[in-house]
């Protein structure tokens, strides 16, 4: 069986989708990647076969004007940006995959579920598929607020009440978002319900990254629900010449928007200026590709500012790590046991900024309300304060104890009956 692995342009989802698939590959089994071709380094750097797909409607230059775009939207403009985007190219798909999924074998797909409603072209073949959340799943029960919104999680019916119309709200932007493709769908006789895109996933498993213990508590997970854990194994991802000589052996705040939410320079000279008013802390600010380093502007002489940083490594010798609250980097963080400092941006990461609040693994503060003086105070408490660490190190050992990459794909293999392959 040959398992294809479909996955956003973006390596906040290539990363953790393609460490599940090298785990598979390590177990003998048929892996094959597929993205937009901006990715296809992303896929040789991780040593996995990778089939391209929208050459002529998405080039590298027009995913990276859609990359830069993004990159300066903030909230709800940035939610709406996301979702047209994805529906362009979930269209795509549904035009084109048929032929290329039968054209190169792929008897099985893994899909992500902020593909939203990409489940129609398996459902239309017939081809078994899985879910993976590789940034925060999507919870439309109305049990606990859905990711996009920062809310606190409260069992009372008026907070459901609140949850459900914030689904209803964000259903219907997809809907709205999807029409032309949904009108096409339902002409081939495929009438899902689109209110609610979890009803478009099979009985096979939905696998989360997020680890149970960062996440809201919910009696509703629905059966297929599995959580995993931090899908990164530490490989697979291109080298970068990182400036080792000049760690100063300080304590380090490591800061990063991650590789989308990275066009606002004056965000970053906020950090910059909230980190140089602690003396003796060292700050490593990765800028991402749309910026360029002098932009930033004057930093602190121990200051490193550099576009892409090896942040796997970097975190292992950071005190905090300042962030986006990008689902990735804040787990990537608590398999290192920092604590977190998150100003949320747009799409999932005010879901992930309210995890944060509720497990006291570091501090949040909204964009609208950053200066200097409030980020250096929160840097002053989340490295002051044992608990955010403490809290932080106790989500480290149940992510070590349940070792995510190996649950997931062991979910897998029992969904799709490869479970022998691991014997060969």
């Amino acid at each position: 069986m040959k398992i294809g692995f479909i996955s956003f342009a973006v390596p906040g989802h290539f990363n953790p989708m393609s460490a599940l698939a090298r785990q598979l590959q390590s177990r003998n089994h048929d892996v094959v990647m597929s993205s937009l071709p901006v990715v296809e380094p992303l896929a040789r750097a991780a040593n996995l076969p990778f089939i391209p797909f929208g050459e002529n409607e998405f080039p590298n230059d027009k995913a990276g004007e859609i990359l830069g775009t993004l990159s300066r939207l903030k909230g709800e403009e940035g939610l709406q940006f996301t979702v047209d985007a994805i529906a362009q190219i979930t269209k795509l798909k549904w035009r084109t995959f048929p032929k290329l999924l039968s054209a190169n074998g792929i008897d099985a797909l893994v899909l992500d579920d902020c593909d939203f409603y990409s489940e129609v072209v398996p459902m239309s073949l017939g081809m078994p598929y899985a879910i993976l959340s590789s940034a925060l799943h999507f919870d439309y029960s109305g049990y606990t607020p859905l990711c996009v919104y920062g809310w606190g999680n409260e069992n009372t019916p008026e907070a459901r009440q609140r949850n459900r119309q914030g689904v209803s709200k964000f259903t219907q932007m997809l809907m709205r978002s999807n029409a032309e493709m949904i009108a096409e769908v339902e002409k081939a006789g495929i009438k899902p319900n689109w209110e609610d895109p979890s009803s478009l996933f099979s009985d096979l498993p939905w696998i989360t990254q997020c680890p149970r213990e960062f996440d809201f508590e919910s009696s509703h997970r629905p059966k297929q629900f599995h959580y995993a854990g931090p899908l990164h194994d530490g490989k697979g991802r291109p080298e970068l010449n990182f400036p080792w000589d000049r760690l100063t052996g300080e304590p380090i705040a490591y800061a990063s928007m991650g590789t989308v939410q990275n066009g606002n320079a004056q965000l970053f000279r906020t950090i910059v200026a909230a980190v140089s008013k602690h003396k003796g802390l060292q700050l490593v600010l990765a800028i991402g590709n749309v910026l360029r380093p002098e932009q930033i502007g004057l930093v602190p002489n121990n200051a490193i500012v550099v576009r892409n940083a090896p942040q796997l490594d970097l975190l292992k010798k950071a005190s905090v790590c300042i962030t986006h609250a990008g689902c990735n980097t804040v787990l990537e963080a608590l398999t290192q046991g920092v604590p977190q400092i998150a100003i949320p941006v747009t799409n999932d990461q005010p879901g992930v900024a309210a995890r944060i609040a509720d497990k006291k693994t570091g501090e949040t503060i909204s964009l609208d309300g950053l200066d200097a003086s409030n980020l250096s105070a929160l840097v002053d408490e989340v490295l002051n304060n044992p608990l955010y660490r403490d809290n932080s190190r106790s989500i480290q050992k149940a992510i070590a104890k349940r070792n995510g990459l190996s649950v997931a794909a062991d979910l897998l293999e029992q969904a799709f009956g490869i479970a022998e392959a691991e014997k060969i």
